[in-house]
């Protein structure tokens, strides 16, 4: 099965385009983040995706298929299955002929309080992400991330500051409320989150209620606000300790970078050690990554006697002792 990158992933032997950069006639749309969703003149999406996709960008003419439910494209027969990224976000199988491809889009193996877990099939080839695709990113246990948060909310009640999380409002949003709200945290959030949790509730996911910026803060009360919004905050910066939740935490600079006084590796991607799992889990002869460091996982790949390759760029073989 060939594959193309033109701005965005092609497949020309069945005429499909998996989340392109530009508009298209027709393409899978994997999630509703703004980085891979366009108008395009038909889409195809989860149910989910679709009203996220609604709620974001207003217009979006999209055929919804759910999870598991093949469906034909020209040549091809293509199933969507969960990725465990944000809600509605989806893997795509591609048969065509007696090849499966398997799309990634954003993954995350690990369980999230707000999302399907991901469904991982079984394929020929793979295109993957790999944002976080060098070693050092192997996130702590989820356990561990989370005392941190709840430690770093309860220290700023005790000297009656307002905590304030910076995440963004679709997915890592909806995660951090229930989180905080498990341990009886009070919320306040960002209206563009409080768009997204009504879509996130109308599909059973319980995302607790929070109170808009605009009303008055009860105290012992967390802000949850996307970061260009940091602006908008009701409160002075000598009244809040801020924290940024995202997986670029476990870089040293993250807290300096983001302009925040504290970082936690809360992520809704893989850690080098999923994608490699999710590498196994599959189990493709070929490899093909995309995003974030992908030339540098796909050498990993090689070392580990994998057929990798990233879709955009050159690359040499990795020869042994030499990367």
């Amino acid at each position: 099965m060939d594959i193309l990158d033109l701005d965005g992933i092609y497949l020309p032997g069945c005429d499909l385009w998996l989340d392109p950069h530009r508009r298209r006639e027709l393409a899978v749309v994997s999630h509703a983040h703004s980085d891979h969703v366009r108008r395009h003149a038909h889409s195809i999406a989860t149910a989910a995706t679709a009203d996220l996709a609604q709620v974001r960008y207003r217009t979006m003419r999209t055929t919804r298929v759910g999870f598991a439910s093949a469906f034909g494209i020209n040549r091809a027969r293509v199933t969507l299955y969960p990725a465990g990224h944000v809600l509605g976000s989806a893997q795509v199988l591609v048969e065509e002929g007696d090849c499966r491809l398997l799309y990634s889009g954003d993954l995350r193996l690990r369980a999230s309080l707000a999302a399907e877990p991901a469904e991982v099939p079984r394929a020929d080839v793979l295109i993957m992400e790999s944002t976080f695709g060098l070693p050092r990113y192997v996130f702590p246990p989820p356990e561990e991330i989370e005392a941190g948060i709840i430690e770093f909310c309860e220290a700023a009640f005790a000297r009656s500051l307002v905590p304030v999380f910076f995440v963004y409002a679709l997915g890592k949003a909806q995660e951090a409320a229930m989180l905080l709200a498990s341990h009886g945290v009070r919320l306040a959030a960002h209206r563009s989150i409080l768009e997204i949790n009504a879509v996130y509730r109308r599909h059973g996911v319980a995302v607790p209620d929070c109170a808009d910026l605009e009303a008055p803060l009860r105290p012992g009360t967390a802000i949850l606000c996307p970061p260009g919004a940091r602006v908008a905050l009701p409160v002075s910066e000598e009244r809040r300790r801020t924290a940024v939740l995202t997986g670029w935490a476990m870089d040293a600079a993250a807290k300096f970078r983001y302009r925040t006084d504290a970082a936690f590796p809360l992520s809704d991607h893989c850690g080098f050690d999923d994608l490699m799992r999710y590498v196994e889990l599959v189990g493709a002869r070929d490899v093909r990554t995309v995003h974030g460091f992908a030339r540098e996982f796909a050498q990993e790949l090689q070392r580990r006697g994998v057929s990798a390759c990233p879709l955009t760029g050159p690359m040499q073989l990795a020869l042994p002792g030499l990367v």
